[in-house]
């Protein structure tokens, strides 16, 4: 059953710079366990710099504000043990590492969460046969594990990893930043339907971040957040997106400060 009394993730209030320039304008933000949410907006507008804020990217500075996840104020902690506590970000683009082999990463990225919560590193056959049926899941052919990490990856194959990532570490809550960008229909349709997959664990959260609604039509939000100017103008259910299409987002305003 998912928690309706307590956030799985609670914005209150967040503004954030990079290199003394201020992106996020005060936004607030509450998602709970079992939700799916889309943050939608132009270029420019801090969809982004959000996902990346969430996850503690060093280049931004907090200024003001709180990010809360399970109830504890995370603006103080460095990437690595946000991850271990349940977040996930998903790269709009995801960065190659030569020389560095997919398994070798994905087991490495597995048994620091494990460590991290006080677990035993994974026995190397049950990683691989969890590898394996990982692997199924996203649709990726088990030679892939062979590969250096998205090295000569199609950008299909990328963001298949990434999800395959986030389905290893059994995250709890996943933000997917642009994941439909550079995919064909086939490799949307394909990646949406291992989303999908995953959210029938109600324990799960999803926030997409992109331009379009074609994402939207194969992951169904729960909620739509247009950003504008770093700051949330309107939230709508899934229609909103519709909405969207058809007159663009010139008609919203921001919100005065």
């Amino acid at each position: 059953m998912t928690n309706k009394t307590i956030p799985l993730l609670e914005i209150r209030n967040l503004h954030a710079n990079i290199n003394n320039n201020k992106i996020l304008r005060g936004v607030n933000l509450s998602i709970f366990e079992g939700e799916i949410h889309a943050i939608m907006g132009t270029n420019g507008s801090g969809k982004s710099t959000l996902s990346k804020v969430i996850a503690g990217h060093p280049s931004y500075d907090v200024i003001e504000g709180e990010i809360l996840f399970q109830g504890k104020n995370i603006c103080d902690l460095d990437p690595d043990l946000r991850s271990h506590l349940g977040l996930f970000l998903a790269f709009q683009y995801p960065v190659e590492i030569a020389g560095v082999d997919n398994q070798e990463f994905l087991e490495a990225i597995y048994n620091a969460k494990q460590v991290s919560m006080n677990l035993p590193k994974a026995n190397p056959l049950f990683f691989y046969e969890l590898l394996r049926e990982k692997l199924k899941m996203v649709n990726l052919d088990e030679s892939f594990i062979s590969r250096n990490v998205n090295e000569g990856f199609s950008g299909g194959e990328k963001k298949r990893n990434e999800i395959l990532q986030f389905a290893l570490l059994d995250s709890i809550l996943g933000i997917l930043d642009e994941t439909d960008s550079g995919l064909d229909i086939d490799a949307l349709k394909s990646i949406s339907k291992t989303i999908n997959i995953l959210m029938e664990n109600k324990n799960k959260s999803i926030i997409l971040i992109t331009h379009y609604k074609r994402l939207l039509e194969y992951i169904k939000p729960d909620f739509i957040h247009v950003m504008q100017d770093g700051q949330i103008v309107k939230t709508g259910d899934a229609t909103l997106a519709n909405l969207l299409e058809e007159k663009g987002y010139d008609w919203l305003k921001p919100i005065s400060n």
